[in-house]
């Protein structure tokens, strides 16, 4: 227990240190949120990583796909490397840093704004932000309950509320630069830790080879293959057609959410976008395609206490369950491991907020004259805003806590994903394809919510796959911007730059 709460208490040290040294880098609205557009590549990578992956993901997701999928669970973790961070670095990276710095837009809604010239566009995605990343928040510390009943036998609430002020207090300190930096340091652990305990769970179980022998023994539980002898262990698990749908949601997600896309606008130069796509990519595959990996052996851990009265299962407590036999000292590793993930993917989401509430929504609209002063106090207190509220759901969580995620990363994507992805690249997207895709990515999300047609995964799935189509289609039909505005716009990637013969081989 001591050498739990040492590592805690260095853990928390380190992230306050590193908030109030970046506080210098924090001086002005630029600096704040974009860490003055000078990120460097192992910081961006690993700012988006860290992001992407939180306990949801590590407690939630791989302990629920896991056992459900068993085996197969492990290609969820390739499509978070390959489509999740690889391809979106490719065709995002480059074009959303060089656009975004063109027209001087520092979020997601201001983008729109700019690039399809419509004030409400920036005001309608605003808001579709703010409603949806708040319950996103509020799940990310779901992840963290059992797991710290199992290893300290501390109570949901006190955690949660410790997590949330350390968090606030650094990145309400030194802004994006402290979650860049944070969000590095967090990753080294996240990386450390899987290794570890991959290594100890499978150990624990005689070995790979042993592992999988016994993975295999069991039948399949899930329609439509039900009985079938190792399936588990199969390349394509018991259910590929809702596998393909967790594997898009989880990873053609991150093209279209705000705070994931915040990371291009902040990337320092052409070669740092190179660099950061590899180590990106590296890291989901260890972390994502680990944790999934890992997940895969919950069948091996079964036990009366992750099950329900009903006999049902909680699959919140499925890895804590597996993790609970490790040897103390790979519990602490696990315990920072997760709060790791979790405060990097909470700084992540609340700066997102706040620089949205206030650049989007307050300056301009309500506030007409805002000064560079008045617009930090704003984010600062927006940010200590968005915690206590992420901190009030959770103490007091609906239902459906632990689905929030799906229906968040659902309605962003699908109302963001299509618009984005064109407007960086179609001069023809138009403002009315912008709208058609904000209704009906939230649309299907909410009513699916509302009527439960299908599962929250594959509901997210059909709204950024129907954004993808809407949005070109309504293009053809709907009134352009005019040749001059669009010109205006697309012009930076026009633009002739001076690079030395070690880039570029034209003469």
């Amino acid at each position: 227990m001591i050498l739990k709460l040492i590592l805690l208490v260095v853990f928390f040290g380190i992230m306050i240190g590193v908030g109030f040294y970046s506080r210098r880098h924090a001086t002005n609205v630029n600096d704040f949120v974009l860490g003055g557009r000078t990120v460097g590549p192992w910081l961006t990578a690993f700012a988006f990583g860290t992001s992407y992956f939180s306990s949801v993901v590590f407690v939630g997701y791989a302990g629920q796909f896991g056992w459900k999928y068993g085996m197969s669970a492990t290609w969820i973790g390739i499509g978070n490397a390959l489509i999740g961070s690889l391809l979106a670095w490719i065709v995002l990276g480059r074009r959303t840093r060089v656009m975004t710095n063109h027209l001087s837009s520092a979020t997601m809604p201001e983008f729109f704004g700019k690039r399809f010239e419509s004030h409400s566009l920036k005001i309608a995605a605003s808001t579709i932000v703010f409603i949806f990343l708040i319950p996103y928040t509020a799940s990310v510390y779901n992840g963290l309950s059992r797991l710290f009943s199992m290893a300290f036998d501390i109570p949901y609430k006190v955690c949660i509320i410790v997590m949330a002020l350390l968090t606030g207090v650094y990145v309400i300190a030194g802004g994006y630069m402290a979650t860049a930096i944070n969000d590095f340091i967090q990753g080294i652990i996240m990386i450390i830790g899987i290794v570890a305990v991959i290594a100890a769970v499978l150990s624990g179980q005689g070995g790979f080879i042993e592992a999988i022998g016994k993975l295999a023994q069991f039948e399949s539980d899930i329609e439509p293959t039900i009985g079938q002898p190792g399936a588990f262990t199969s390349f394509f698990g018991p259910d590929p057609v809702n596998l393909l749908s967790v594997v898009i949601l989880t990873s053609l997600g991150t093209w279209g959410l705000p705070q994931m896309v915040h990371k291009f606008y902040a990337i320092k130069d052409e070669e740092s976008i190179k660099t950061g796509t590899i180590i990106s990519t590296a890291f989901a595959v260890i972390v994502a395609g680990g944790s999934y990996f890992l997940g895969s052996f919950v069948r091996l851990f079964d036990d009366p206490s992750v099950h329900n009265e009903t006999g049902g299962m909680i699959y919140d407590a499925l890895m804590p369950h597996m993790l609970s036999t490790l040897p103390d000292i790979l519990v602490g590793i696990v315990v920072v491991l997760v709060l790791s993930a979790s405060m990097s993917t909470l700084s992540s989401l609340v700066l997102t907020s706040s620089s949205t509430l206030t650049l989007d929504m307050i300056k301009g609209t309500i506030i007409k004259d805002m000064s560079e002063k008045k617009q930090l106090s704003c984010m600062r207190i927006f940010i200590a805003f968005f915690i206590v509220l992420s901190v009030t759901i959770a103490l007091n969580p609906p239902t459906f806590i632990a689905q929030l995620m799906g229906i968040s990363w659902g309605a962003l994507a699908g109302a963001f994903l299509g618009p984005f992805i064109f407007g960086l690249y179609w001069r023809k997207t138009t403002k009315g394809a912008v709208w058609a895709s904000f209704i009906v990515g939230i649309g299907i999300t909410v009513a699916n919510m509302l009527f439960s047609f299908t599962s929250p995964i594959t509901a997210g799935a059909m709204a950024m796959l129907s954004s993808l189509v809407v949005v070109p289609v309504v293009s053809l039909v709907t009134p352009k911007l005019t040749d001059e505005s669009t010109d205006a716009i697309f012009e930076c990637y026009t633009e002739t730059v001076i690079v030395s013969k070690k880039k570029s081989l034209e003469p």
